[in-house]
């Protein structure tokens, strides 16, 4: 059963940046079309980014210009960048395949307060 561990998330100020990572335990990730998820308190899980298995992506309008998704294949392991960061964009964060969902992991809190 393929395995997905997210960390990096922090309390931050607004204005300021993380950097998420997933790492996934297949060998296939390579072939996924990953995603970052987001769920803040009583709102449902979002999509906010993803990226083919060619580097291809696209992100939730908005994050655009803020956020960015990367991945390196080598490493089985998603990124996301996240830039001036607001108090909205506090949520658990979540790596996850884009359709056909793996098994969620525990996600990573992200708190964006002064």
């Amino acid at each position: 059963q393929v395995q997905l561990a997210e960390s990096g998330g922090g309390l931050v100020q607004p204005g300021g940046s993380l950097r998420l990572s997933c790492a996934a335990s297949a060998s296939m990730f390579r072939f996924y079309i990953m995603g970052w998820y987001r769920q803040a308190p009583g709102k449902q899980r979002e999509l906010v980014a993803r990226i083919t298995n060619s580097g291809i992506t696209d992100y939730a309008d908005s994050v655009k210009g803020r956020f960015t998704i990367s991945r390196d294949n080598t490493k089985n392991t998603l990124y996301l960048q996240m830039n001036s960061l607001k108090p909205e964009d506090t949520a658990v964060y979540y790596c996850n395949r884009a359709t056909s969902f793996l098994s969620w992991g525990q996600g990573t809190q992200v708190t964006v307060s002064s």
